[in-house]
């Protein structure tokens, strides 16, 4: 037995869902959603995922967040290249539940995780334990993300002159969805994407975010 054998026959069976939302360098709607080369020809931006239901094992992980900063070069589902990430896993997740989050999200689980950290091939700048405040309307009609002094990242769903009032411009089977096949996403605008961390340095507005759901079991 491998030693990567060895280490997924450890894992718990495991399950999270809950929200997912970027905001991002990229116009609307951001190409690398569709497989595409991004707008500018590189790309970075916030991306945060909330548990609305977790488990790991004996493990409870539901209404945790963590949240990542990352960039790369090209497409990043094809030939890129520069890809650089930094991850802030929620201060309030205790030693077990700190455990199971990094197991996950930094693919040694297993899942669509574990084929996405394969795939965008980011190196790590860092990772910290830090506050991660979020929150999304029941109607989806915007959502928000902040590390206090280091990150804030706000968006307001798409609309426009022929969108009927409180619906919202959702795409099903993208072919580069960031949480994997399945999932639907309602697609926005930022109104603030700040961040000042591990050498990631912006601050803009108006450019493309996405909220879509996600869904993951493992090990397998």
């Amino acid at each position: 037995m491998t030693d990567t054998d060895s280490a997924a026959a450890t894992v718990p069976r495991w399950r999270v869902a809950g929200d997912w939302f970027d905001t991002c360098k990229c116009n609307v709607p951001c190409p690398c959603s569709f497989a595409q080369p991004p707008t500018f020809g590189d790309c970075d931006g916030v991306l945060v995922w909330h548990i609305r239901e977790g488990r790991y094992g004996d493990v409870v992980l539901d209404g945790l967040n963590v949240l990542m900063l990352g960039a790369f070069a090209g497409n990043v589902w094809g030939e890129h290249s520069d890809a650089y990430g930094a991850v802030f896993i929620d201060e309030r997740a205790d030693t077990g539940q700190r455990d199971a989050l990094e197991m996950i999200f930094g693919g040694r689980a297993g899942s669509w995780p574990a084929a996405f950290v394969e795939v965008a091939g980011m190196e790590m700048r860092g990772m910290e334990y830090a506050p991660i405040e979020f929150r999304i309307d029941d109607d989806l009609g915007s959502w928000s993300t902040s590390v206090p002094g280091r990150v804030e990242a706000r968006a307001e769903a798409l609309t426009g002159p022929t969108t009927p009032e409180g619906a919202r411009v959702q795409t099903t089977n993208l072919p580069g969805c960031e949480t994997g096949p399945g999932q639907v996403a309602t697609w926005g605008r930022s109104v603030v994407d700040r961040a000042d961390a591990y050498g990631f340095r912006w601050g803009r507005e108006g450019q493309s975010s996405k909220h879509i759901t996600f869904d993951w079991s493992g090990p397998d």
